[in-house]
């Protein structure tokens, strides 16, 4: 999912009656900042995602736009800007593609409820949602992955962890996955640095979920 795109579009109409001089982008990227540093100590429910979105964008308002005069349902209009992300140009089909011949799912620090509407919203085809509320853990705990392998009842070598970012795929490889790398260069906007490239030698390194279709296609006949 275009997580900044969506983000950064859902904060704009939903604070555009308070004026022009918001910076809805910084707004955006210090948002997701503060929702990771409350994730670091929250629990994993459902319950405590929403805390954390909640929490992260108080304080991101705080930061750029000062005290501003937000009813209960502002706030919940804001937060779930998180269930209807944009999917990347490649998603929908190239999850399709995969899905022809595997299982797919799926699994991250996001809870099921919102991985649900964000399928519901986007079309996107999976065969299962894992969540954290389902694993009870999250990234860059390894149990993570492998209660996923538990649940779908495979061996972690019998399953590839894909993923734009190398420091999952490190905590996949070292918990014995296979994995597969794609490349998001605008993910964390126009001057974003980390992840441009693969860091190691994955399994698969694909240009995006259409040329990693390709690739396991390929891999299969």
């Amino acid at each position: 999912m275009d997580w900044r795109k969506g983000l950064t579009e859902g904060l704009g109409r939903g604070l555009a009656r308070f004026g022009a001089d918001i910076d809805i982008p910084a707004l955006t990227g210090t948002w997701v900042d503060k929702i990771r540093q409350e994730q670091a100590r929250a629990g994993t429910s459902s319950d405590s995602w929403k805390a954390s979105c909640r929490t992260g964008l108080e304080a991101a308002l705080r930061a750029h736009a000062g005290e501003l005069p937000l009813t209960e349902r502002d706030y919940e209009t804001l937060v779930r800007a998180w269930e209807r992300l944009p999917a990347w140009p490649d998603a929908v089909p190239g999850l399709r593609a995969l899905r022809r011949e595997y299982v797919i799912a799926p699994c991250c620090d996001a809870p099921v409820s919102t991985m649900t509407w964000l399928a519901k919203t986007a079309g996107l085809p999976w065969d299962m949602i894992i969540g954290p509320d389902i694993t009870g853990t999250r990234l860059p705990d390894p149990e993570h992955y492998l209660a996923a392998a538990r649940l779908v009842a495979l061996d972690p070598e019998q399953i590839m962890i894909v993923s734009a970012h190398n420091a999952d795929l490190a905590v996949a490889r070292a918990s014995g996955f296979r994995t597969g790398f794609f490349s998001r260069p605008r993910e964390h906007g126009p001057h974003q640095e980390a992840d441009l490239a693969p860091a190691e030698a994955w399994d698969i390194v694909a240009f995006d979920l259409l040329d990693l279709a390709r690739h396991l296609e390929a891999a299969l006949y």
